[in-house]
Protein backbone atom coordinates (compact mmCIF):
# COMPACT_ATOMS: atom_id res chain seq x y z
CA UNK A 1 0.00 0.00 0.00
CA UNK A 2 1.57 2.83 -1.25
CA UNK A 3 0.83 6.87 0.99
CA UNK A 4 -0.96 8.25 -2.28
CA UNK A 5 -3.57 4.81 -1.78
CA UNK A 6 -3.70 5.39 1.93
CA UNK A 7 -4.41 9.36 1.52
CA UNK A 8 -6.69 8.83 -1.41
CA UNK A 9 -8.89 6.42 1.25
CA UNK A 10 -8.94 9.03 3.70
CA UNK A 11 -10.32 11.46 1.37
CA UNK A 12 -12.62 9.27 0.45
CA UNK A 13 -13.70 8.60 3.60
CA UNK A 14 -14.23 12.63 4.23
CA UNK A 15 -16.12 12.62 1.10
CA UNK A 16 -18.61 9.46 2.65
CA UNK A 17 -19.22 10.87 6.00
CA UNK A 18 -20.02 14.64 4.28
CA UNK A 19 -22.19 13.22 2.34
CA UNK A 20 -23.69 10.73 4.77
CA UNK A 21 -24.08 14.20 7.00
CA UNK A 22 -26.69 15.51 3.70
CA UNK A 23 -28.21 12.00 3.48
CA UNK A 24 -28.93 12.17 7.34
CA UNK A 25 -30.30 15.61 7.45
CA UNK A 26 -32.72 14.57 4.38
CA UNK A 27 -33.74 11.76 6.28
CA UNK A 28 -34.10 13.84 9.27
CA UNK A 29 -36.42 16.76 7.80
CA UNK A 30 -38.65 14.05 6.12
CA UNK A 31 -38.90 12.40 9.00
CA UNK A 32 -39.82 15.74 11.11
CA UNK A 33 -42.12 16.98 8.05
CA UNK A 34 -44.31 13.71 8.60
CA UNK A 35 -44.46 14.46 12.33
CA UNK A 36 -45.24 17.43 12.23
CA UNK A 37 -48.42 16.57 9.54
CA UNK A 38 -49.81 14.36 11.76
CA UNK A 39 -48.95 16.56 14.98
CA UNK A 40 -48.57 20.10 14.79
CA UNK A 41 -44.93 22.46 14.22
CA UNK A 42 -42.55 21.65 16.83
CA UNK A 43 -39.63 24.06 18.00
CA UNK A 44 -35.83 22.86 17.08
CA UNK A 45 -35.76 22.08 20.73
CA UNK A 46 -39.23 19.38 20.70
CA UNK A 47 -37.52 18.30 17.44
CA UNK A 48 -34.08 17.42 18.48
CA UNK A 49 -35.70 15.30 22.21
CA UNK A 50 -38.10 14.00 19.61
CA UNK A 51 -35.01 12.63 17.79
CA UNK A 52 -33.23 11.05 20.83
CA UNK A 53 -36.23 9.72 22.88
CA UNK A 54 -39.10 8.96 20.36
CA UNK A 55 -39.86 5.57 18.66
CA UNK A 56 -40.78 7.28 15.25
CA UNK A 57 -37.28 8.07 14.68
CA UNK A 58 -35.42 5.65 16.43
CA UNK A 59 -33.98 3.90 12.74
CA UNK A 60 -32.39 6.93 12.54
CA UNK A 61 -30.08 6.37 15.28
CA UNK A 62 -28.05 3.96 13.59
CA UNK A 63 -27.09 6.69 11.26
CA UNK A 64 -26.18 9.09 14.23
CA UNK A 65 -24.16 6.83 15.77
CA UNK A 66 -22.49 5.73 13.01
CA UNK A 67 -21.20 9.41 11.85
CA UNK A 68 -19.72 9.64 15.32
CA UNK A 69 -17.99 6.23 14.91
CA UNK A 70 -16.37 8.47 11.39
CA UNK A 71 -15.40 11.14 13.69
CA UNK A 72 -13.95 9.53 16.44
CA UNK A 73 -12.17 7.31 14.04
CA UNK A 74 -10.61 10.53 12.68
CA UNK A 75 -10.15 12.58 15.28
CA UNK A 76 -7.91 9.90 17.48
CA UNK A 77 -5.09 10.30 19.25
CA UNK A 78 -3.82 7.57 17.06
CA UNK A 79 -3.70 8.13 13.26
CA UNK A 80 -6.39 5.89 11.58
CA UNK A 81 -5.25 2.72 9.55
CA UNK A 82 -6.09 2.28 6.30
CA UNK A 83 -7.35 -0.94 7.18
CA UNK A 84 -9.78 1.00 9.55
CA UNK A 85 -10.55 3.40 6.87
CA UNK A 86 -11.53 0.53 4.51
CA UNK A 87 -13.76 -1.16 7.21
CA UNK A 88 -16.09 2.19 7.60
CA UNK A 89 -16.51 2.65 4.54
CA UNK A 90 -17.51 -1.14 3.82
CA UNK A 91 -19.56 -0.26 7.20
CA UNK A 92 -21.23 2.50 5.35
CA UNK A 93 -21.97 0.40 2.23
CA UNK A 94 -23.52 -2.45 4.84
CA UNK A 95 -26.02 0.14 6.87
CA UNK A 96 -27.40 2.17 3.74
CA UNK A 97 -28.99 -0.99 2.60
CA UNK A 98 -32.81 -0.14 1.22
CA UNK A 99 -34.94 -3.66 1.39
CA UNK A 100 -38.81 -3.83 1.29
CA UNK A 101 -38.01 -6.55 3.97
CA UNK A 102 -35.70 -6.58 6.85
CA UNK A 103 -34.49 -4.51 9.63
CA UNK A 104 -36.45 -1.32 10.68
CA UNK A 105 -34.24 0.61 9.26
CA UNK A 106 -34.09 -0.96 5.81
CA UNK A 107 -37.63 -0.80 5.43
CA UNK A 108 -37.95 2.86 6.60
CA UNK A 109 -34.71 3.61 4.34
CA UNK A 110 -36.27 2.19 1.44
CA UNK A 111 -39.48 4.02 2.16
CA UNK A 112 -37.78 7.75 2.65
CA UNK A 113 -36.38 6.77 -0.89
CA UNK A 114 -39.47 5.85 -2.43
CA UNK A 115 -41.12 8.77 -1.23
CA UNK A 116 -38.32 11.81 -1.47
CA UNK A 117 -36.54 12.14 -4.96
CA UNK A 118 -34.04 14.07 -3.22
CA UNK A 119 -33.31 10.91 -0.56
CA UNK A 120 -33.11 8.97 -4.21
CA UNK A 121 -30.80 10.94 -5.22
CA UNK A 122 -28.45 11.21 -1.95
CA UNK A 123 -28.90 7.62 -1.97
CA UNK A 124 -27.63 7.67 -5.98
CA UNK A 125 -24.67 9.68 -4.93
CA UNK A 126 -23.58 7.54 -1.42
CA UNK A 127 -23.62 4.23 -3.49
CA UNK A 128 -21.27 6.09 -6.59
CA UNK A 129 -18.56 6.89 -4.18
CA UNK A 130 -18.98 3.35 -2.57
CA UNK A 131 -18.48 1.17 -5.50
CA UNK A 132 -15.41 -1.14 -4.66
CA UNK A 133 -16.14 -0.97 -1.21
Amino acid sequence: MSLTEFDATLQRLGQVRFALLRLHKALLDGERMGYEQEHGRVTNTEFFRLVLEDQRFAWLRPISQFIVQIDEALDAKEPITMEQASELLAQTKQLLRPAVTGSNLEQKYDQAIQRDPDIAFLHAEMMNMLVGN
